[in-house]
């Protein structure tokens, strides 16, 4: 059992360069507001810390189609990560300028599944499950209750890839990975001593415990 790993909410080059030492395969920077949001001068040299191996994902929230494709061509993005309100015509007009992946976002408060979800899985390449924080779109550090969504989202991983996110940590990711057996896991302030601003120690640490499962299951 064995997931990928994205290092998101990334301010500083440094912290892209040691993500992709760490073997990570996507790395993501901020549009959507909060203290981890960057400019495109800003994000371009942060992503250019990487090297091209590493997927680039751009976070987004309501933002314009047009301006999402701008940002998506200056940096070369592979993947959008939409968060902000769900609208499949968005999603669908952003196919016809955009040719990398869409996640779309789903952010939870409990174990059960909105029936929008059937929607986002039909129009997005991925779906991406946060904790819902009332006036927040991520990096709270809330966690889900993975266990109670085991079965919902035994079925939904059939069709798409599952991105979790919320709250994960060097000291339950091992448990968030047995539980749900994602596909790629999400971290941001798990990993940081600020806002934004990461701790190698335990990006590094997140990364081995990412290993421990895939090598112990």
């Amino acid at each position: 059992m064995s997931a990928e790993i994205k290092f998101c909410g990334l301010t500083r080059p440094e912290d892209a360069d040691f993500a992709a030492s760490l073997g990570a395969s996507y790395i993501g920077v901020i549009f959507a507001g909060g203290p981890r949001t960057l400019n495109i001068p800003r994000a371009m040299e942060v992503l250019g810390a990487a090297p091209r191996t590493v997927a680039r994902v751009g976070v987004f929230a309501d933002h314009g189609v047009d301006e999402i494709a701008r940002i998506a061509g200056v940096l070369q993005l592979d993947a959008l990560q939409m968060h902000g309100s769900f609208n499949p015509a968005r999603v669908e007009a952003l196919r016809k300028m955009f040719d990398g992946e869409i996640w779309t976002v789903c952010r939870l408060s409990g174990a059960t599944l909105p029936p929008v979800v059937t929607d986002m899985l039909a129009v997005g390449d991925g779906l991406l499950l946060d904790a819902a924080v009332p006036g927040k779109l991520g990096g709270t550090g809330v966690t889900l209750p993975w266990a109670e969504l085991s079965d919902p989202l035994r079925e939904l991983r059939r069709f798409k890839r599952i991105i979790l996110a919320g709250g994960l940590r060097p000291e339950n990711v091992g448990q968030a990975i047995a539980a749900l057996s994602p596909d790629v896991v999400d971290v941001s302030s798990g990993v940081e001593s600020s806002p934004g601003i990461k701790d190698h120690d335990r990006m590094r640490e997140f990364r081995d415990a990412v290993d421990h499962v895939a090598t112990t299951t």
